[in-house]
């Protein structure tokens, strides 16, 4: 250290007590699971993720101090595939969160048929109090530490929580320099310019909305004029409300990390998005005059409204307030939106819950395209591509309703026990558990 420099600071947020993500994702499995009859060995090697990486990354600030920041990264399954999972940066990211995230995906890839299994990784940060030099630095020394685990045919990261496809252009070029060649298709969720695929900015919340249109036929539902709430105005939140209005539907709630803000007449999510786009945030839209502001964001979810769809954390409709949910249906855009305990009261209420690992597959299904296409290539027009999503989204869809109907579950469990058996499967081929 040289003379008068500042010492090191070691930022480590503390995790807030919740319920175990983990713990939830190993519930949602033993559902199906005992329907489905595995055996020990079965079960045993489908919880526990194969490898998990956990490391310090130092990074210098711009004035010359050296922070050090909690990173992960957890492969769960490679039985049908490479894994694939994205990277996110929140001051709440921990290892429980990250192991139940991996778990989602490996299991949401088979559901969709999509050749690869599960990972995820998480750095434990605040992005939005480090500059651009100070966030690339961080995204690249990410990348570095734990390079040994990716490449295109081991492990393919994506943008998540709070990252995006800067982030994920600095990621493939710091890989890309190491081996001294181009290989786009380490990470998926790139620019254009660097071999993104059309498509993958809007893919999570389009896939969300072509399963939203299948469950409005299974449910005898005229989708447009259905009432909204969507939790979470990010990537996907503000997409699924963007094209939820225009095909009809009413956008009476909106919220993020500033605030939740409510319209009955209905939000116009070009105003919404644009006024983020100008502040960061949602904070004082009700300023604007065009909503409403919910004191406590959590009564979002309570609305009467016809579809909630919570596009934000991890255990946001628990037993406390399940029971207070006046949605018919909830799309869980975000991963891990409901715990067990609160699908038994929805369940018993009559609400129809599109399980995470079907909803939200929007996303890393483009993603996978995006990867084929740099394997190929060769590039498609938004056309081909919104092509593929829809006919998978809408075949997944129905094959979980069929499964769900043979087994007379509910749609999670149903989905789980489609994904389950796809992973045995090839699991099973390859003798991983003989």
């Amino acid at each position: 250290m040289t003379p008068n420099q500042p010492a090191g600071k070691v930022v480590i947020f503390e995790d807030k007590e919740k319920v175990s993500a983990f713990g939830n994702a190993i519930k949602q499995f033993d559902r199906a699971s005992k329907i489905l009859n595995l055996t020990p060995n079965q079960v045993a090697l489908s919880k526990e993720p194969r490898k998990i990486m956990e490391a310090m990354l130092p990074v210098r600030m711009d004035d010359g101090r050296i922070e050090t920041f909690r990173a992960f990264r957890v492969q769960h399954s490679i039985a049908r595939g490479p894994a694939k999972g994205g990277v996110r940066f929140h001051p709440d990211v921990n290892l429980d969160e990250v192991k139940a995230l991996a778990f989602w995906m490996t299991y949401k890839c088979a559901v969709v048929g999509i050749p690869m299994g599960g990972a995820k990784g998480g750095v434990v940060v605040d992005p939005r109090k480090l500059s651009i030099g100070e966030l690339e630095r961080l995204s690249r020394r990410y990348f570095a530490e734990m390079i040994s685990l990716f490449g295109p045919d081991r492990d393919v990261p994506a943008p998540d929580v709070n990252t995006n496809p800067q982030i994920m252009a600095w990621f493939m070029d710091t890989y890309s320099m190491h081996y001294g060649d181009y290989i786009p298709a380490v990470v998926t969720g790139k620019p254009l310019a660097l071999g993104g695929s059309q498509g993958r900015n809007t893919a999570t919340a389009q896939g969300m909305v072509y399963v939203v249109r299948q469950a409005a036929k299974h449910l005898n539902w005229d989708l447009p004029n259905r009432s909204v709430a969507i939790q979470g105005f990010g990537n996907a939140g503000s997409f699924a409300a963007l094209l939820l209005s225009k095909i009809g539907c009413r956008i009476k709630a909106i919220s993020d990390i500033d605030g939740a803000f409510h319209n009955d007449s209905g939000i116009d999510p070009e105003k919404a998005i644009e006024f983020v786009r100008l502040n960061g945030s949602l904070k004082d839209f009700h300023l604007t005059g065009h909503a409403e502001k919910i004191d406590n964001p959590l009564e979002l979810l309570e609305l009467p409204v016809d579809i909630l769809i919570p596009a934000a954390l991890e255990n946001q409709i628990t037993h406390e307030n399940a029971a207070r949910v006046k949605a018919r249906l909830i799309a869980e855009c975000a991963n891990g939106p409901c715990t067990p305990e609160a699908d038994d009261i929805l369940d018993s209420n009559g609400v129809v819950v599109v399980p995470d690992i079907l909803c939200n597959a929007g996303g890393v299904t483009v993603s996978y395209l995006e990867w084929v296409q740099n394997r190929m290539g060769y590039y498609w027009k938004e056309k081909r591509v919104q092509k593929d999503l829809k006919e998978i989204m809408d075949n997944s869809f129905w094959a979980v309703v069929d499964i769900a109907r043979q087994y007379n579950v509910n749609m999670r469990t149903a989905a789980f026990i489609v994904g389950i058996k796809r992973v045995i499967e090839a699991s099973e081929l390859r003798g991983l558990y003989a």
